[in-house]
């Protein structure tokens, strides 16, 4: 490693899985690593509802015959980030010291990105694309890389069609609009609040109502009177369920896991979950192109410092537009 690594770091770790009381700022040592590894200093990281999940011990069920390990406490836990290459392995030939980064790890055995330095394979990160803030980029890839999956691998959307985003003002959801708009799809986007719908439409959706408070069959038909190709549920319950019926026979849905409740198929259209993988090279490569190829935002409503790990978490169940960002490094 560089000499001017220090041997330790600070990270918000926890002794055991459980609610947010478990998050503990401690002094651990910065990980070592291998000759295919990059270890980045940490300077944003996304907090989103896997974050929940992964604290409460829930993912380990699910993840232990994948990965392969035992999580070993302290625990850190945190999906993805962005920062700056504090040194590169061997073997890394895409990076070199300096270099300003984001990256996607699921269920790290090496420690999450609530911490100063993470240490990852170097295929899972990439260079923070156009014009992004390493805020931006930190908060942005497991929501980014989630939408791009559902849009491109899940639906096979095609230039022309058209698409409702349902839960458009939220961090997957702001972040599929200007993905399938750049993909060449027309949006239909239903989002909650006023705040909510300028978000979709500051996002480029060609229209945007208020899921609460407007009539949003009525708006569909009007926008698309033979109804919609696909949609994109970010959200579940009766009102999503019900927005269904915009979507013309032979319509397409996706909705990626941890969507609940899940919604129901019906005669005239497929209902498909999906996961949202880590990150692939090949999905961070047109992730990137699509982001490069106009202006892009990713909208952070709120950062929090290490030491607030725990309002993060409280945060999530609040009512928000996009993202939720912690600092690591900020002091």
């Amino acid at each position: 490693m560089e000499k001017s690594i220090p041997d330790r770091m600070l990270a918000a770790a926890i002794d055991r899985f459980g609610g947010v009381e478990e998050f503990k700022v401690q002094s651990l040592r910065v990980p070592e690593i291998d000759r295919d590894e990059v270890l980045i200093r940490v300077e944003a990281v996304g907090v989103g509802v896997w974050d929940q999940w992964e604290r409460e011990g829930v993912f380990f069920d699910l993840f232990r015959e994948r990965h392969g390990f035992e999580p070993q406490f302290p625990y850190i836990i945190g999906f993805d980030g962005a920062g700056t290459v504090a040194a590169v392995g061997e073997a890394v030939q895409r990076f070199k010291v300096g270099d300003r980064v984001y990256a996607d790890r699921h269920i790290n055995p090496k420690g999450g990105f609530y911490a100063e330095y993470v240490a990852v394979k170097a295929d899972f990160a990439s260079h923070i694309p156009g014009n992004l803030t390493v805020e931006q980029a930190g908060a942005m890839p497991v929501d980014a890389i989630t939408a791009l999956l559902g849009l491109d691998d899940v639906l096979g959307l095609e230039k022309g069609e058209t698409l409702m985003i349902f839960g458009a003002g939220g961090g997957l959801g702001h972040l599929a609009v200007q993905l399938a708009k750049r993909m060449g799809v027309r949006v239909f986007a239903v989002a909650s609040g006023t705040d909510g719908v300028a978000l979709a439409r500051r996002s480029g959706a060609d229209f945007a109502v208020d899921g609460r408070k407007e009539d949003v069959l009525a708006a569909a038909r009007a926008f698309e009177p033979a109804g919609l190709d696909a949609a994109l549920l970010t959200a579940g319950g009766e009102a999503a369920q019900h927005a269904l019926q915009i979507l013309r026979p032979g319509g397409r849905v996706a909705y990626p896991r941890g969507v609940s409740p899940t919604p129901e198929a019906q005669l005239n259209f497929t209902v498909e979950e999906y996961a949202g993988d880590e990150a692939r090279r090949e999905i961070l490569d047109k992730l990137d192109h699509l982001i490069t190829s106009n202006s892009f935002e990713v909208h952070v409503a709120q950062s929090f410092t290490l030491d607030q790990a725990a309002d993060a978490h409280h945060a999530l169940g609040e009512h928000y537009l996009g993202k939720l960002a912690l600092r690591p490094t900020e002091r």
